[in-house]
């Protein structure tokens, strides 16, 4: 993917980009954030990509609360949203946006599920495996926070991020329903907005004894 494949767009989707996104049965989705404490560390960008592989990688400002069109986006039931580490990106979402994000694939959580023969679930070495391709990430722990100035180097990092999770959730899925575990799987995505909820509240260990 060369910077020429995706746009970089100012706090929200635009109303055709919307509309596009809308129709898409399913779109990967992931953020960029000042680190890992939704709480503490600040959203910097959003980056979408639908099946036809269009990317749009939204910049987030300090201080930002709300992004209307990436809200409809993200709540909208009919389009499944495709995370890598879901329970990390929907926290975000939900603490500095106010998106509740509904419906969910997240395939970290479906590696686990399908790729019991390893106990690698990251994303460069599910798409390593599933897609044949190595990812950069280099640009994983890097400054977000300066969205005026994001260099080529992290906005292609930031769209290679979600280039691959529509094609690996297929697979995913695919291994899922092999052994059988199409419906746990089912059952965990559904249950995400609720343990994410209980993460910005701060619970931890809830249901220890």
């Amino acid at each position: 993917m060369t910077l020429q494949d995706f746009q970089v767009g100012e706090g929200d989707l635009s109303e055709a980009i919307l509309s596009e996104y809308l129709q898409s049965p399913a779109i990967a989705v992931d953020t960029e954030t000042m680190g890992l404490l939704p709480q503490r560390d600040r959203l910097c960008l959003v980056q979408v990509c639908n099946p036809e592989g269009q990317v749009t990688a939204i910049r987030i400002s300090r201080g930002q609360r709300v992004a209307p069109n990436l809200k409809v986006l993200m709540e909208a039931t009919d389009v499944v949203k495709v995370f890598h580490f879901a329970r990390f990106d929907v926290a975000t979402l939900k603490h500095n946006l106010d998106i509740v994000v509904s419906p969910i694939f997240c395939t970290k959580i479906a590696s686990k599920l399908a790729r019991t023969y390893t106990n690698r679930h990251g994303l460069k070495d599910v798409v390593l495996e599933l897609e044949k391709v190595e990812l950069d990430k280099s640009s994983q722990c890097s400054d977000w926070g300066n969205a005026s100035s994001l260099s080529d180097i992290q906005l292609s990092y930031a769209a290679n991020d979600v280039r691959y999770l529509l094609s690996v959730r297929e697979k995913l899925t695919a291994m899922l329903e092999r052994e059988e575990r199409w419906q746990v799987a089912q059952e965990c995505f559904q249950v995400l907005p609720t343990i994410v909820s209980l993460d910005l509240l701060q619970f931890k260990d809830l249901f220890e004894h």
